[in-house]
């Protein structure tokens, strides 16, 4: 309870951060995977955010031509930067050449908050990856792009991923010009952001959830490890760790770190973005859940540190799984609630009868003069839209790239895999179709929304059949992308773009197959849990009398468990016995 009580100060300003910074990354890398891709996911989290898949088509420029910059979460416009000669064909959060880039917002220091420019954090996403080949190329594009324009967000974490290699890249702004008693601008402040980059080790998985995870690092000795000012070093294979030259002078210039410190020992997370109780329980909870599922005995001692009860057992920013890694893993490590654990979200009242394992916001509240707290899982119902992306080195690009796509609440809807090399965005996921206020009976996200929302009416029952469906779309795709293999590539070899047409019309039909599934579950739920009965079946069939108007069976009206019934007693007391 003592811990509960730190709550005092933080938890409602912890509260109002979550609702607005709220995703989650799992990266693993090609020696971690069973079938050597290099994979990363992500859960684009908001309360306002509609799930739709985002299409730029590869093009070329006249020399001089500016393109705009707009903030992704207004939709506001920041400024005007040169449009580069040629750009890449990106779906989502992946390109063509299978480079991916997720992130999630953990904010930092507040004093940093104050925009010194007009990239934010998804106009660096989606403008790097129509310009790079390889994640190296990614961590220099943003480099520049923080050093020339400015940096306009929170505290971000990025998880950059190629065919090849799987990095971890997190910055935060420098906040407002700094200026000396004089009013002059003081020596050392520049715009941009302060940020580091390390390469997670081939055998490994990472990842991050709305807190910055890069503690200490190797500092820069021209071999495993530079500063941004020793780019022409980026493609030496053995540099592992890239950061900005003045991540560490700047937190001594701003007086975060002492300056008669060791750099040696200077922490970027303990710096920027320090750990507390909310830190813990609201984000790296996410995290530890996750490698928990991928290597339990090393990660059991650390769930004192997921829960915030001690905050210096902190687990590391990357673990070796006991067993190696498949795609659908992945999907069901971003479908976690805690399942198993102290911090399981179908086990207590709040659950309600049915085990549901969501709280309705805010996350923060207060009883009698105590503060408590909801748990924040990686599946939530405001989920906008998620991915897990392949990236394979063993196959041509075009190929190679898949964006397994989802909207909405990751536990009840359907991954349905999109090649990089799309040139048309399946009608159901196509920005436009539809909007967070406006209903559109063709689109993905109000699809499976219809099955989710549904399904928190009676939690335990209907996710059984959901999970059936999930399992039958996601491991048929898997299964038919296989066959895919031999025939794609055979025509590939001859015509490149006639395989580019296959590929794009695979993963159209899939999406249109999928959604018109999701409409097909939803009847039958319906039908099936109308008014809280549950209808009898026989043969996949509801059983119906033998008269001439045949009319259902009676339904199975099951009881709430004793434990609710208990709660119904001690509220209303002798008001509902029985006489």
């Amino acid at each position: 309870m003592k811990k509960l009580t730190l709550l005092a100060v933080l938890l409602f300003v912890a509260a109002f951060f979550m609702q607005t910074f709220a995703c989650t990354n799992f990266i693993v890398t090609k020696g971690a995977s069973k079938d050597g891709s290099v994979m990363v996911s992500y859960s684009a989290d908001s309360h306002t955010l509609y799930g739709e898949l985002y299409h730029w088509a590869a093009a070329t420029y006249p020399a001089g031509t500016m393109m705009d910059v707009i903030e992704w979460d207004s939709g506001k416009k920041l400024g005007q930067i040169p449009q580069a000669l040629q750009t890449y064909n990106v779906v989502g959060n992946m390109n063509e050449f299978q480079v991916c880039i997720g992130e999630t917002t953990y904010g930092g220091l507040h004093e940093l908050e104050t925009p010194n420019g007009f990239m934010d954090y998804g106009s660096l996403i989606y403008i790097t990856l129509q310009r790079v080949k390889s994640a190296r190329e990614a961590i220099k594009c943003i480099s520049d792009f923080l050093d020339n324009y400015g940096y306009a967000s929170h505290g971000e974490s990025f998880s950059i991923i190629d065919k090849d290699e799987a990095w971890i890249f997190e910055m935060i702004g420098k906040g407002e010009a700094m200026f000396d008693a004089k009013g002059k601008p003081m020596k050392g402040w520049t715009k941009g952001a302060a940020w580091v980059a390390r390469r997670i080790p081939d055998g490994y998985v990472s990842g991050h959830a709305n807190q910055a995870r890069i503690t200490t690092f190797p500092l820069a000795n021209g071999t495993t490890s530079i500063t941004n000012k020793q780019f022409d070093k980026l493609y030496n294979p053995e540099v592992e760790t890239i950061y900005s030259w003045d991540v560490i002078s700047f937190a001594k210039l701003k007086g975060l770190y002492p300056k008669d410190a060791p750099d040696a020992q200077f922490s970027f997370c303990d710096t920027y973005a320090p750990i507390d109780f909310s830190a813990a329980r609201y984000c790296d909870a996410r995290v530890w859940a996750g490698f928990y599922r991928l290597n339990n005995k090393e990660m059991a001692p650390y769930e004192s540190y997921a829960r915030g009860d001690d905050l210096t057992n902190r687990f590391p920013l990357w673990i070796k799984p006991i067993e190696k890694v498949d795609v659908r893993q992945v999907m069901m490590l971003m479908r976690d609630h805690y399942e198993g654990t102290s911090m399981d979200m179908t086990k207590d009242l709040g659950a309600g009868p049915f085990e549901c394992p969501y709280r309705w916001r805010p996350m923060g509240w207060e009883l009698d003069g105590q503060k408590y707290l909801h748990e924040r899982a990686t599946a939530t119902q405001q989920t906008g839209f998620s991915f897990v992306a392949q990236a394979r080195s063993q196959f041509p690009n075009a190929f190679g790239g898949i964006l397994w796509f989802s909207v909405d609440d990751v536990a009840s809807t359907c991954y349905v895999p999109m090649f990089c090399c799309l040139t048309k965005i399946p009608e159901p996921f196509k920005e436009g179709n539809g909007s967070m206020v406006e209903y559109s009976p063709t689109s993905a996200f109000w699809t499976f929304t219809k099955v989710s929302n549904f399904a928190y009416t009676r939690y335990n029952t209907m996710i059984k059949h959901i999970n059936e469906k999930q399992d039958q779309w996601e491991n048929q795709s898997i299964h038919d992308i296989k066959n895919l293999e031999r025939y794609v590539l055979g025509i590939y070899e001859k015509d490149p773009e006639k395989a580019i047409e296959q590929l794009t019309n695979f993963s159209n039909q899939r999406a249109h197959e999928v959604v018109n599934e999701w409409n097909k579950l939803f009847e039958y739920l319906l039908v099936k849990y109308h008014d809280g009965n549950i209808k009898k079946e026989e043969n996949g069939k509801f059983l119906t009398n033998e008269s001439e108007n045949p009319q259902a069976v009676f339904p199975d009206q099951p009881k709430y468990s004793d434990k609710w019934y208990r709660m119904i007693v001690n509220d209303c007391g002798k008001n509902i016995i029985l006489k």
